[in-house]
Order: C-alpha cells, then structure tokens, then sequence
C-alpha cells in the first residue's frame, strides 16, 4: 500500500490555491452527495478556532425529504409575507455607509446582470430569493445555529467554522454558498426541524456540485489591494 507522508501534503500554494478558488455557488446539480462525504468535511471543519474552545456552533444537516419539506416551508412563508420575515440579528445598519454601500451596489448589479435580473424587475428578485430558500437547487442544506445565551463575540469564532466548511468542501470537489438569509426563516426551521427556542438560527449553507455553465457561478469578483486594508506599524 502507498504511503502518503508529510511532505506530499506540504504543497507550495494548496491552501493559497483553496481559499481564492473558493466561490459562492447560485446553481447546483443535480448530483447525490455522500452522507460520508459531508461528514468528513464537518469532521474537519469542527478544528475551527474558537475563544476559550468554547465551539459555539451546531450544524443541522438537510437531505432527501427533510430538506424538501424546509424548502416547501420556506418558500411558503415567504410567498405569504416577505415583510414579516425577520433575521435573528442585524445584516446591515439601517443605512449602509461608504465605502461599503458602493460595494454592496456594485455586487448586487453584477449579480444581477449575471441572473438576468435587473434591479427594478421585482418579480425577477422574488424569483430569486425563493431559489436562495431552495438551497439554490443543492442536494444538501446546511443549517446553522447558535446558543442565544452566548454574546455576539462567538460570532467571530462561527466564522471560521463556516470558512473551514467551505475549504474542506472545495478541497473534496465541491461547492457552496454560504447564506444569511435562513436566519429569516427561523419560525419554519423550528417548526419542521423542532430547533428549539434557545438556539438562534444564524445561516445557511447550500452544498453539492456547481452547475458552472450559469453566468452567475463564473462570476469574478474584485477584492482590495493590501494598501487598501492593511497597516504595517513597526515602531
């Protein structure tokens, strides 16, 4: 049997190679993932660090059925009021500020484009804010929640997990999209999942198998330049 040692993992870039190849996935095909496979990757992502090891995540995992009668839900409730949905935390401020409202904008016009869905066209972003509560067509739904006696720091330590879901995944062929927008659901996901009160739905995930022929999965987004975010003090 071959042996893999230590230098065979220690690839010049692998990790650099993962994390800029990784892209949010808006189409999924139509392609089974293995039960074993998506343990593996939470079976990795759960060495994500977090303060104290205090782990604040708990993942529920949506396949076959379950995940048709949450995307059925989701759908449902939000065709019957999409003003009475509401995030379990805040996404935005009231009124996003600049810089980061002009890049809100410029993404939400590529996205569009991409979609074929201008700004105006209403009918066309209810169209597709229903394929977000349909996990954009992935065989697997990831739901995420947190202990609402923890304090909003822990939020810190759940996004490393969500980075280390979507790394180990993309490291085994697959793709995802992480997704806020499932903290709106939170009265359906407690009703079909039994989540109990005490957990705060924080996001979603969509996993599976990219349909990369879409425009809006080859999308090329720009990111800033280290002089733009970045301070080297050395005295």
């Amino acid at each position: 049997m071959e042996t893999t040692t230590v230098e065979q993992f220690d690839k010049p870039g692998l990790v650099a190679e993962l994390i800029r190849g990784r892209r949010s996935k808006r189409k999924f095909l139509d392609r089974p993932v293995p039960l074993a496979v998506v343990r593996q990757i939470l079976s990795v992502a759960k060495h994500a660090p977090s303060s104290s090891n205090t782990q604040p995540w708990r993942c529920y995992v949506l396949t076959g059925q379950a995940r048709e009668k949450v995307t059925a839900a989701a759908v449902e409730a939000y065709r019957a009021g999409p003003e009475t949905l509401a995030p379990q935390y805040p996404f935005f401020p009231k009124e996003l500020p600049v810089p980061f409202s002009s890049r809100f904008n410029a993404f939400r016009g590529m996205l569009g484009d991409a979609q074929g869905v201008h700004r105006s066209d209403l009918a066309g972003r209810r169209r597709d804010v229903e394929r977000q509560f349909q996990f954009f067509g992935a065989p697997v739904g990831l739901i995420f929640t947190m202990d609402r006696r923890l304090e909003w720091a822990s939020f810190i330590c759940y996004g490393c997990f969500l980075q280390n879901i979507m790394l180990a995944a993309h490291a085994q062929g697959l793709d995802t999209c992480p997704q806020q927008i499932w903290s709106l659901q939170s009265a359906v996901l407690r009703n079909v999942l039994g989540i109990p009160d005490g957990e705060m739905v924080v996001a979603g995930m969509s996993l599976g198998y990219a349909d990369n022929t879409v425009p809006e999965n080859n999308m090329s987004l720009e990111k800033l330049e280290l002089h733009e975010f970045v301070s080297f003090v050395d005295r």
